[in-house]
Order: C-alpha cells, then structure tokens, then sequence
C-alpha cells in the first residue's frame, strides 16, 4: 500500500493518541518512525507502531512523566524522563545538548530512565541542521552473543554520528554493533523475506536465513563488534546510573514495566576548532572526493554515509509515497491498538 509521507504519519499519530500519548508527543514519536520508513527504514518506522501502543496502553510507557533536568557542569546534563516516551524526550535532550555545545564548543547529555528512541540517524540529521556534529548512542536489551562466548548480554547497542557540510547534504551514519539490527528481522518477518546468513544464529549457533528461527545475532568483526558494544553500554548505561548489561530490561518480558533505558548525545560546535565554514567547506570536499574514488567490483559509486537512505527517500518522494506492508496499513487504519500480543515474550518476540 503507497501511503503520502503526511498520511502515514497521521496514521500512526492517531495510534498512539488512541493508546494515551499527548499531542505533542505522538506527533514527534510518529515524526521519527515517518523518517525512518521514508528512508526505506521500515525496521524503525511503521512496524514499530502496534508495539508502542500496546505498551502505552498497559502502561509501560508514562504518558504524564515526571522528568527532571538538571545540568552538572558546563558543557553536561542529566535528563530523567521517568520512563515516558522516549522520541520527544532523545529530541529534549538534544536540543539542551545543542545548547551547551553552542554555548561552551561541546555538550554532553544523558537521557536516562525513558523507553525506545528509534532510528538515531534522526538525531544526527537534526544536529547537522544546527552546524553541529554529533556523536549519539543507546543500549538496548540482551540478544547478543558476545565474542567467545555462548549466550546473550549485550544488546545490538547502536552509535551513530552526524555532521554538516557546505551544501545540501550531511554525513549521517548509524549502525548497530550487530551485523544486522533486530529490527530488520522484524522487518523480514513481517515481509515474509529470508535473511543473509550472516546477521544471526539459530539455537545451535549455525547461521540461519529464516528470520522466525533467529536466536542470537552476532557482533560485527568479532571481538572489536563485542568492544563497542560493551563501550555504547558503558557511556550510556553505567555511566548514567541505569541497568547495564545482562541487566538491561526487555522489550517484551512485561508491557507494564518502564524499561529504565539510557541514550547518550556528545555535541560539538565546529566553531570552536578549525571554524565552522572550514569544516562545512572540508567536509564537502571530502564527500566530492569520496564520490570520485573508482568504484570496486559490483559497486556504481562510493557512497558516503547516509546517501543511500536520501536516495530512498527521493525515490519515495518521486512515487508519490511510502510503501507500507498491507497488513500494517489494514492496522493503523482500524479501531483497534493492538493485534498480536507482545507481551510476555522473550527476547525475539516469540
């Protein structure tokens, strides 16, 4: 189903209003997950929808929170968002690090005690429209087989950094620390797609390509994957004073329950070092040169971090919409907020 980009974010939006949010934050959670799937980023957009609002209507997502600000030094902030939704409260607690960077040349943020944030790639994006780069990450609940070992601790812990150029484009890479983020299995799930047999494990620890037999994903490049991952936890789980780790809550376990989840945003105005108009200025040069490096066998082009998504995008832009699974359109178009229970699940939804 081809839905119009401000369609599909009514769509969801009305979801979530229907499940409990405020306005204000429906509009921005719904805001992101529109980005997210216009990108071709179905993973983090509209199939996260019936999830949300059914921890929203359990209430493991606080729609009237009691968040604290509070900043601890110059250039740093703690946000507590006592477990409200986590979209509008990433954007918060950026926009105060945007303020410190802006003030001081670096703004370092914690946004503690909130749910799932989604695509980071959105905050990076928003960072780079200020003149600013940005280094963000968050953790996320076990699935991850650490390298050597044989169950799950750590989560697919993504990163992600942004920075602007002099012209119309940014760099904007997000990645997981896993070869494959959760949410694209999910994706493929809901798509009825196999998957490389290089994003997960079955039960035996053999690569698989069914994504209902997925058990444990895997790190990238082994032991340095499982490294980053441990850092991403690290700065925005221990060093924020929530559950770490193994600890980490589930997704699924009990819809009822906050998730105490951390996301961590290091800004940096590049006025303060060689000066923004050489920055925007190298930076272009940089892409320009990227651009014309020969390509390698199978490859059109080198492209730089974040262009392929913009090409999705225009791409959706040119059809005259997104396309959208038609079982998720047939959803959010109806009455009720949610299907298919999430609830009690394990780790992979099952």
């Amino acid at each position: 189903m081809l839905l119009a980009r401000e369609e599909l974010k009514e769509l969801m939006k009305n979801k979530f209003m229907a499940a409990g949010l405020h306005a204000d934050d429906a509009d921005k959670t719904a805001e992101v997950l529109t980005w997210a799937s216009e990108r071709g980023l179905h993973s983090h957009g509209e199939v996260r929808v019936e999830y949300y609002s059914e921890r929203i209507s359990k209430g493991g997502i606080t729609v009237d929170p009691n968040w604290t600000w509070e900043q601890t030094g110059p250039c740093s902030g703690m946000l507590d968002g006592d477990n409200g939704c986590g979209y509008p409260f990433a954007i918060k607690g950026l926009e105060y690090a945007m303020d410190l960077a802006k003030e001081n040349g670096i703004g370092i943020v914690g946004v503690r005690r909130v749910s799932h944030t989604g695509a980071l790639g959105y905050y990076t994006e928003m960072a780079a429209k200020n003149d600013l780069c940005l280094l963000t990450m968050c953790q996320s609940d076990p699935m991850v087989i650490p390298f050597g070992g044989a169950e799950p601790f750590y989560g697919t812990n993504p990163i992600a950094f942004g920075a602007p150029t002099a012209d119309e484009r940014f760099v904007n890479f997000d990645m997981a620390t896993t070869v494959q983020a959760w949410g694209k299995i999910l994706d493929a799930r809901s798509a009825g797609r196999s998957i490389p047999d290089t994003w997960a494990v079955d039960k035996d620890g053999c690569p698989v390509t069914d994504p209902h037999k997925v058990n444990a994903l895997v790190a990238i490049a082994g032991p340095k994957g499982y490294g980053l991952m441990m850092v991403v936890d690290i700065l925005s789980g221990v060093l924020l004073g929530v559950p770490a780790g193994k600890h980490v809550s589930s997704m699924y376990h009990d819809l009822s329950e906050g998730r105490n989840l951390g996301h961590i945003h290091i800004c940096i105005d590049p006025s303060r070092f060689c000066g923004l108009q050489e920055f925007k200025t190298h930076m272009s040069e940089v892409l320009d040169e990227l651009g014309a490096v020969k390509p390698g066998p199978g490859s059109d082009k080198v492209y730089y971090p974040g262009e392929r998504a913009l090409l999705r995008k225009a791409k959706a832009d040119a059809a005259g919409g997104i396309e959208v699974v038609d079982d998720i359109y047939e959803y959010l178009k109806s009455d009720k907020l949610y299907i298919n229970s999430w609830d009690h699940k394990n780790r992979f939804a099952e």
